[in-house]
């Protein structure tokens, strides 16, 4: 039947009476001085006034009886009035319950205050009729509850003084708001819509070595050359989550770096690229606008270029075209609202000697503008480990190119070049897979992109080692190429350019640089032409220049008055070639310890003659530093003839560094090849502590399948940190050797990662595991096929673009954890739907997906983490059983969904909400209130402005403030109030908000 009719029939001169039994006579006022003046403080049975239990269940019994008693249809099968009659006194006893004032309870309306005093009360256990006939007593008594309250002689004057406050409180948030947003006239917005558009366009294409592409095509489209790199980090390197450091090797898509982490320090090799890393989060951000992130691009070579001081946020866009078109202080606006994605490049790219300036630079635009992203890169010797951790940067370092991220460039690389024979692209490919040499070379995108032009020049031929590959992509730009294709132009020989381009490269070795003038790079050649006469066949300076920047690929100018180098590397091998040529060998091992010089002296002794190598090798042992005698090994590798006593000695010197005792030297002895496994400790020897974790990070950096059988012998090793850093290193040796014989090695509850189908397929063959890691384009197919042979328990799925559902998880009976994070193509989530977990972590930004059906049916489910770009979550979805210990609920959108129908998950230990969060109304921090078991919350700053007065949650020890803007001494000094029992409270605070905290509560800064 229609249970609605029953609060139509019933007349209020029935209930009104009823109704007003429930509470106690007040006295005049506003009520601000008895207690607080919630509805529990003037229910009738709190300190035995008027009614006791029994009186409370008359009353009920007679509501029941007049309800029964109006005319219509019945409403319920006979004998069941007792029950609801039990059920209906149990829900107006929670009235006592709650923390609402009836101003409050008013606003709340009555449909909203019936739904939260049911959800106070106990299950009434009813049938379906029975329930029905429950509730809809409930909403009338609700209703004729909450108009008792506008009539009670207190009501009118708290209602005044509430709507004084809110009035107060509604003027100071708009003063507060109009700080934040944009200028009104909309100049803010058209200038950033144009400014992105600028950014998208400026950084879309990058150089490919070697190709001549059709007219209007001369760069390559950054969306067809991006290969997704890993980073990964180590015990120590610093990373900061929240909760402290990992205590494993972690590795993530770089991509997808910043969505883990707001503040990092990315080191990597020349080469390795980070400057192509820079560009695509610059043009994701610039289109995507995400968070409405405004990216900034900030090249430190070019900022401090003739050793300026770097910038404030409005020099920011120095150097490009839109320098000040953009309106008075709006980086500061996008700054303080923490929208800037600032991208620092190039800390190894600045003087030493400035390094710490430019540490300062950071520190200080990090406490001026809190609650930003920063990316800024470096080589990984430039600066010292944790160089940035008292501001709360992670460390990561960009992994070399994996098996399949070479293919992934190979084959990429002969799409772009669509007049390559299709035979080049899988010769190239099959050589790069048999051997082990070539397989070196290809580490990252700068040296994949010169073998595959080589490759293709040299119709099938490639040089053997890093000496050879340089001088030969030299000969390609400057010489062979303009000679074949039959331009026409004054023949000029490879030697004469290379003596004038030597040069340049060795003035800015020298002064610390990576861009000079065109005035300066002009005078050199000028000062040079007399002793090269042969350029002279070109014309002047200003010709020979030009020439230079136009003809050969090598040079570039990022603005019309500089120019530098299309890459380091060619700088560093053309410096080491003037080095000599001067005879410059002390000035070589001088800068032994600058990181700066390292490649130069390397390229040195590659390039030198005996004599000149021994003297080199000598001048580093000499200087007696570890850094100069891991260089003086590393040089070994170059060195194609030396004194057998010298080599010797280097190795006898080296040996008091080994085992490594860090990152940044474990990184350093892989570099030096296969000759380090003969010097690292074998497994029976093996160090303790963090030294065994750097031996195998220094064996898995020679990047040789040589090394795996030095691997396999520290699978059986104790630390679970050693074994971790084994399964990371997988993706850098061939792919089913290495799950044959390591990963199968590894204990079952390893941790381990798979990056492509075919790890994933050696995985299934060599060593099935029930927790599975899957990071990057695995295809649906290769899950289906592993998940059909091993029952899970455990499955993450990251960073995969492929996927467009998740059938791959129909039917997995035994999954009791799953998480899918940054799967930007999936548009069903029907696969999750039954799934018997217990945990999950579903990471839905940017899609807009329903997940009631998925909630409904988690039965087992205890912790969910939940994010998106859409609110139309409903916390009242989970199953009827379920009870939650942790939730964390992440919107990025104004609407974002708040914790209503959490209180029902009494047993809940830990909330997390986004940062968009803002409460609608007080009921929203009542239902957090009513949580008596929570430890951990999470809020964003904005509700905790809106913390009702009174409200207390004493079971809270951990806050934390997540993207804060900064927090003031006015929230802070209402923290101990709303949470006596508070232990530890992070965010970004203002120096004053910190010292407006009790000294017993721990502050850390995220």
């Amino acid at each position: 039947m229609d249970a609605s009719v029953v609060g139509i029939r019933l007349a209020s001169g029935v209930v009104a009476p009823l109704v007003r039994k429930l509470f106690r006579q007040e006295g005049a006022g506003a009520g601000l001085v008895d207690r607080p003046h919630r509805i529990s403080s003037y229910v009738a049975w709190r300190e035995k006034r008027g009614l006791d239990a029994a009186d409370l269940r008359k009353l009920a019994d007679h509501l029941v009886k007049e309800a029964l008693g109006a005319p219509g249809e019945r409403p319920l099968p006979p004998g069941e009035e007792a029950g609801v009659s039990a059920a209906l006194a149990a829900t107006l006893h929670a009235l006592g319950d709650l923390a609402l004032s009836d101003v409050e309870a008013v606003r709340l309306g009555p449909q909203a205050f019936a739904r939260k005093l049911r959800a106070l009360g106990p299950h009434p256990g009813l049938s379906r009729d029975a329930e029905l006939f429950h509730s809809r007593l409930v909403d009338l008594a609700c209703l004729h509850i909450l108009n008792f309250f506008t009539q009670r002689s207190t009501f009118v004057a708290a209602t005044l003084v509430e709507q004084s406050r809110m009035h107060a409180e509604t003027i100071a948030k708009v003063d507060e708001l109009l700080t934040r947003l944009p200028r009104q006239d909309g100049r803010d917005t058209a200038f950033e819509t144009r400014y992105l558009d600028y950014l998208a366009r400026r950084h879309s294409t990058l150089t490919i070595f070697g190709l001549d592409l059709a007219p209007g095509s001369a760069r390559w489209p950054l969306d067809a050359a991006y290969v997704s790199l890993e980073v990964s980090t180590t015990p120590g390197a610093g990373v900061a989550d929240g909760t402290g450091k990992h205590p494993a090797p972690y590795s993530l898509l770089a991509d997808r770096l910043l969505d883990e982490h707001h503040r990092v320090l990315l080191r990597g090799e020349a080469g390795s690229g980070k400057t192509t890393l820079i560009q695509w989060l610059a043009v994701s951000a610039a289109r995507e606008h995400a968070d409405g992130l405004v990216p900034y691009v900030l090249p430190l070579r070019t900022l401090t270029r003739h050793g300026e001081r770097l910038p404030a946020p409005r020099g920011f866009l120095a150097g490009t075209p839109l320098a000040g078109e953009a309106p008075e202080g709006w980086e500061g606006r996008v700054l303080r609202d923490g929208r800037a994605l600032l991208l620092v490049d190039g800390i190894d790219e600045i003087p030493e000697a400035e390094r710490d300036r430019a540490r300062d630079w950071l520190a200080d635009l990090i406490t001026a503008y809190p609650g930003n992203r920063w990316l800024v890169t470096s080589r990984p010797s430039a600066v010292r480990q944790d160089w940035l951790a008292d501001v709360d940067f992670s460390e990561v370092t960009l992994a070399p190119m994996s098996h399949a991220n070479v293919r992934a460039f190979i084959e990429r690389w002969h799409a772009a070049a669509d007049h390559a024979p299709a035979e080049y692209r899988e010769q190239l490919l099959d050589s790069v897979a048999r051997k082990p040499d070539l397989a070196r070379l290809a580490t990252n995108p700068l040296l994949c992109g010169l073998i595959c032009a080589l490759h293709r020049e040299r119709r099938g031929f490639l040089p053997s080692g890093r000496k050879e590959l340089y001088a030969a992509a030299l000969s390609m730009l400057l010489d062979r190429r303009d000679r074949e294709r039959g331009v026409r132009l004054p023949y000029l020989a490879e030697e004469p350019q290379l003596q004038l381009l030597q040069r340049l490269a060795y003035w800015l070795i020298r002064n610390g640089r990576t861009e000079m003038d065109r005035s300066r790079a002009e005078a050199l050649i000028s000062d040079a032409l007399p002793a090269v006469p042969a350029a002279g066949a070109l014309g002047d300076a200003r010709t020979v220049f030009a020439h230079f920047l136009e003809r050969t690929g090598l040079l570039r100018a990022p603005t019309e008055d500089t120019v530098q180098f299309v890459h380091r590397t060619f700088q560093d091998f053309l410096g080491a070639r003037a080095a000599l040529d001067e005879g410059s060998l002390g000035e070589l091992t001088g800068h032994a310890d600058d990181d700066q010089w390292e490649d130069v002296i390397r390229m040195a002794v590659a390039q030198g003659r005996p004599r000149e190598r021994t003297e080199i090798i000598r001048g580093l042992l000499a200087r007696d530093s570890q850094r100069s005698v891991l260089l003086a090994l590393a040089c070994l590798g170059y060195a194609a003839e030396l004194d057998p006593a010298l080599r010797a000695e280097v190795e006898s010197q080296a040996g008091r560094l080994i085992p490594p005792t860090s990152v940044g030297t474990a990184r350093e002895l892989g570099r030096i090849g296969p000759l380090v496994l003969e010097l690292l400790p074998p497994p029976e020897r093996a160090p303790a502590g963090p030294a065994a974790v750097h031996t195998v990070q220094a064996a898995g950096g020679v990047l040789s399948d040589l090394a795996i059988p030095f691997l396999v012998g520290y699978t059986g090793h104790p630390s679970y940190e050693v074994r971790a850093e084994l399964a990371r290193l997988w993706p850098r040796f061939e792919t089913r050797r290495y799950a044959a014989e390591v990963i199968s090695l590894l204990p079952a509850d390893q941790n381990v990662t798979v990056v492509s189908d075919e790890e994933l397929a050696a995985l299934a063959e060599f060593s099935p595991r029930r927790d599975l890691n899957v990071v990057g384009e695995v295809t649906g197919e290769a899950l289906t096929a592993y998940l059909g042979a091993v029952r899970a328990q455990y499955l993450a799925v990251r960073g995969n673009g492929l996927l467009t559902d998740l059938g791959f998880l129909k039917g997995q009976d035994a999954l009791l954890a799953v998480e899918i994070s940054h799967c930007t193509g999936i548009r069903d989530l029907e696969g999750l739907v039954g799934l018997p977990v217990r945990s999950a972590v579903l990471d839905l930004r940017g899609h807009v997906l329903p997940i009631g059906p998925v909630l409904a049916g988690w039965t087992s489910l205890r912790g969910l983490v939940l994010r998106g770009t859409h609110a139309n979550w409903s916390l009242d979805r989970f199953a009827p059983r379920v009870e939650l210990d942790s939730v964390n609920i992440y919107s990025v959108t104004p609407d974002a969904a708040g914790p209503v129908g959490l209180s029902r998950h009494r047993g809940l230990r830990s909330v997390a909400l986004g940062r968009c969060w803002a409460p609608r109304d007080p009921a929203e921090w009542q239902e957090l209130a009513l949580l008596t078991k929570l430890t951990e919350l999470a809020v964003p700053d904005l509700a905790l402005d809106l913390v009702p007065d009174g409200l207390r949650m004493p079971s809270v020890e951990r806050l934390h403030v997540p993207r804060s803007a900064g927090l003031g001494p006015e929230i802070t000094r209402r923290l101990p109030r709303v949470f006596p029992c508070l232990r530890t409270v992070s965010g970004d605070f203002d120096e004053s908000a910190v010292g407006a905290l009790p000294p017993h509560i721990r502050v850390t800064r995220s």
